[in-house]
């Protein structure tokens, strides 16, 4: 039964001899991790507080702390906390994470409690981190039992199990379940089930950066008379580009256009931000300029991709008191690739999408935005400003808004990179936009001291903007 089997797992956890530990908290702290329990409710994190300051070796008190804890909390608060400590990128050490299983037993016995696959899924994928495989394989044994002989929760499970492995960029886990899942393909009839379990064993080879495997799985697809579908070769093209197989990546796109599938935005940011991360600037704007004479609309994401790639425009905003305060400025410190793509940026429609402009309010949006995009952005944005003000005399709205952010995503809390460029910015320029009182992570001004301010901006139109 359920119980008999969670209590064997109780059974075997025991502290870990201290050399073992040593070695496992070591190789757990080396992995990078952003910044801390921002997810997390306020009685969450005074539960785990708490179990930091207890007695690692009093293992009845710890008992204790979980019961009284599940006890006390409300589902959404219980159920929080064993996600964060589950999650790939959670900030906690490993005693934290190793307590994950015991406040998940303690979490199954609420009266609550429903169960689900996707859960065990992710703890799972835990254990296996924790090299905890004993408890693992007890936990998948029993799911895999409940389940019974139902093909698609079978698969469903395993699918699971093989993306929550990924995200932990757990190879072994990876091959396990798609060992496990293959032989569920095997003996079953259904073509549904084989294209959705092939094209989950093909995202985790290649989130793992395995895409060789990948493109293997893709092949024993078309033997099986399976079809490829955008999911798997986008899937692929990225894994291939992130590894630095950049000829691989190329010659994947070009199968996967023959084949009828056309690179669409996300496929082309996914190309853009490959070339990009492995310093290949030439064929960022050869890539960019066939993203736009195909039609294939840019994004956020795009000037993510793209103005990362421009070491001139980091370089700049290395020091934010010194940076260029027009485009036209700005133009003049880039060499002629970095000029070309920001010429091809500036003349798309991103801009306009990220701005709201209602008779009471214009808004510009920065969520999102990675700092080279920021700024380019804010001196686009006040140069087309000044262009529709000059020439087309529109009136302003009542209030002015730029959308920057906190800062409550940043490695340091409250330090939002964006906000502190667009700050000095508005300071150097003399801009009437301050930090907004009420919410500080807007930039804020009336339409009629922006109006008068933008009236003598002194940006210089220039004809190559398009």
């Amino acid at each position: 039964t359920t119980s008999k089997s969670l209590e064997m797992i109780g059974n075997i956890l025991l502290p870990a001899p201290a050399q073992l530990l040593s070695h496992r908290l070591s190789l757990w702290n080396r992995r990078p991790r952003p910044g801390p329990w921002c997810s997390l409710s306020k009685q969450g994190h005074r539960f785990l507080s708490t179990l930091i300051a207890t007695d690692s070796d009093d293992i009845s008190a710890t008992r204790h702390l979980l019961r009284k804890f599940v006890g006390s909390s409300s589902k959404h608060v219980a159920l929080s906390t064993l996600s964060h400590l589950v999650s790939p990128t959670t900030t906690s050490h490993y005693r934290l994470c190793s307590l994950a299983l015991p406040l998940y037993l303690e979490i199954s016995e609420a009266s609550w409690f429903d169960w689900n696959s996707k859960l065990v899924a992710d703890l799972v994928a835990l254990l296996y981190k924790l090299e905890r495989f004993d408890e693992a394989i007890i936990l998948v044994a029993e799911t895999v039992s409940k389940l019974g002989s139902r093909e698609r929760d079978l698969c469903s499970f395993y699918s699971q199990l093989i993306h929550s492995q990924s995200k932990h960029n757990s190879e072994r886990g990876v091959l396990d379940f798609c060992t496990k899942l293959k032989l569920v393909l095997l003996r079953s009839s259904s073509v549904y089930l084989k294209q959705r379990g092939y094209a989950s064993m093909v995202e985790g080879f290649c989130l793992i950066g395995l895409p060789r495997k990948a493109e293997e799985l893709m092949e024993e697809m078309k033997e099986l008379g399976l079809k490829l579908s955008k999911f798997e070769f986008r899937s692929l093209v990225y894994s291939y580009g992130k590894s630095g197989y950049l000829r691989d990546m190329k010659r994947i796109v070009v199968e996967m256009e023959s084949m009828g599938f056309q690179l669409d935005t996300v496929s082309s940011n996914m190309v853009l931000n490959s070339f990009g991360s492995h310093n290949e600037l030439s064929e960022v704007v050869s890539s960019l300029q066939k993203i736009k004479a195909s039609g294939v609309p840019f994004s956020i994401r795009t000037y993510n991709s793209v103005l990362n790639s421009c070491p001139t425009i980091s370089l700049l905003l290395q020091d934010l008191k010194s940076v260029p305060l027009s485009l036209g400025e700005l133009m003049g410190n880039l060499d002629e690739n970095e000029a070309i793509l920001v010429k091809i940026l500036v003349g798309s429609s991103v801009l306009e999408e990220t701005m709201q402009w209602k008779p009471s309010e214009l808004k510009l949006d920065l969520h999102g935005m990675h700092l080279t995009s920021a700024y380019v952005i804010i001196l686009q944005w006040f140069h087309q400003l000044q262009c529709k003000f000059l020439a087309e005399n529109r009136v302003l709205p009542g209030e002015i808004i730029v959308v920057c952010g906190a800062g409550k995503h940043s490695v340091v809390r409250g330090g939002s990179p964006v906000k502190r460029l667009i700050k000095e910015i508005l300071l150097q320029i003399g801009c009437p936009l301050r930090i907004d009182r009420k919410n500080v992570g807007c930039f804020i001004a009336k339409g009629k001291s922006f109006t008068e301010w933008l009236s003598n901006y002194n940006a210089t139109i220039h004809e190559w903007i398009s």
